[in-house]
């Protein structure tokens, strides 16, 4: 690793680090101290500016922590969106093409990325409640239609997926690699992102919103842990493969999404209009100091985003590697215009603007997510029809699109 590389990454990690021994001293028991390390772990204006300049320049991406410093990064504040796009982007990058390229053709608007390894949506359970109750959709509206796409032809080849799920080796290259239950959120007492003691000192809760409150955390914990039990214990190595673990983790998160419609509705209820205005001006603070406040400017880019050239169609190159006969270019068709519908589904889909309150923005996170299934379960048939009709060398060639690409 470069100098400025090492630099880059100190920089970084000491930004990170530096509020996590407080984060410690404020734990405490029951689902509020559970969940209350969040509140202690936000970072300060400052910090934020930082990392905020790394993601918009793209410094972070260079970095690949050891899997301890990636544990010690998490450690200093899940709950902030920053960091999470900085674990992510690290963690995706490090296992591919030996951690020597600064971007991922499947990465996201945001600098995060769908797939890190064999896993589909890292820190799912954040992102659903960064958009829910803050009304920050620009982590959870990125994923869509180029997280299939990156299914269908999967960045990584077996050597690299190899650096997530297997004993790790001796070289350098895969000791940069974390451990994949740390994206899943192996310790079920540091799941708990939600904020609950910034909204308690918000609203000033009376006794029955307080119960209510103390309810919404438990379901937190509860939904985290239905989302974490969807991490793969096994590498897809093709794609109807990795179409299936997108289903699996999906279904995963509409269960957590609905485990959360009650509790906070009943929450949300017994707000009146002045503690409603001041949990909505929490969240706008958040938002503020969002280092990606496009989301509320731009589609995102799994929803409704022109696609970029390296998420078209390479139907050239299927055709120049497979050597297709016609049953074989019916099925490659069925294929395409499976995608194509998927790709209208979820636009169809995106982010409504008159979603205001928590349980509306919930409301769409099912939505979105429902729909997301839909669209993968298409695709899904269509991929498994197509690869019926392939020879094993054939399936092997269609398996190298996406691993060759650098960019």
């Amino acid at each position: 690793m470069s100098k400025s590389r090492i630099g880059i990454a100190v920089v970084v990690l000491t930004t990170l680090l530096s509020s996590a021994a407080l984060a410690r001293v404020h734990l405490g028991s029951g689902p509020l101290g559970v969940a209350r390390f969040a509140a202690a772990r936000v970072l300060s204006l400052g910090r934020l500016h930082h990392a905020r300049a790394f993601a918009r320049h793209g410094r972070i991406r260079t970095a690949s922590p050891r899997s301890q410093n990636v544990r010690n990064a998490m450690d200093s504040g899940l709950g902030n969106p920053a960091v999470r796009r900085q674990i992510v982007a690290a963690a995706a990058l490090a296992g591919w093409h030996g951690g020597r390229i600064a971007n991922g053709w499947w990465r996201h608007g945001d600098g995060g990325y769908g797939w890190v390894g064999p896993l589909f949506w890292p820190f799912a359970i954040y992102d659903i409640y960064d958009y829910s109750i803050w009304g920050d959709g620009i982590g959870f509206w990125d994923y869509g239609y180029p997280d299939i796409y990156a299914a269908i032809f999967a960045p990584y080849g077996h050597d690299d997926l190899a650096a997530y799920t297997g004993p790790s080796p001796l070289d350098r290259r895969h000791r940069r690699v974390p451990p994949l239950p740390q994206l899943c959120g192996d310790d079920s007492g540091e799941i708990a992102g939600l904020p609950i003691d910034q909204i308690a000192q918000a609203i000033q809760p009376n006794e029955a919103q307080r119960a209510a409150l103390d309810d919404l955390a438990n379901a937190l914990i509860s939904a985290a842990r239905m989302i974490q039990a969807s991490c793969p214990t096994q590498t897809a190595f093709t794609a109807p493969h990795r179409l299936a673990v997108m289903q699996q983790r999906i279904e995963a998160m509409i269960k957590a999404e609905s485990a959360l419609q009650q509790p906070l509705g009943k929450f949300y209820d017994l707000l009146d209009d002045e503690q409603e205005a001041r949990l909505n001006a929490l969240g706008e603070d958040r938002r503020k100091m969002s280092p990606a406040k496009r989301a509320t400017e731009a589609p995102a880019q799994g929803c409704g985003a022109a696609q970029s050239a390296a998420l078209q169609w390479p139907a050239d190159e299927i055709e120049a590697r497979l050597h297709p006969n016609d049953t074989q270019r019916a099925a490659l068709k069925a294929l395409q215009d499976a995608n194509a519908r998927a790709v209208d589904i979820l636009n169809a889909g995106c982010q409504p603007e008159d979603a205001t309150t928590p349980p509306a923005r919930l409301d769409a996170v099912e939505g979105r997510l429902e729909a997301m299934q839909r669209a993968v379960s298409l695709v899904s048939a269509a991929l498994e029809g197509f690869y019926a009709t392939l020879s094993d060398e054939q399936k092997a060639q269609f398996e190298a699109i996406g691993q060759k690409r650098t960019a």
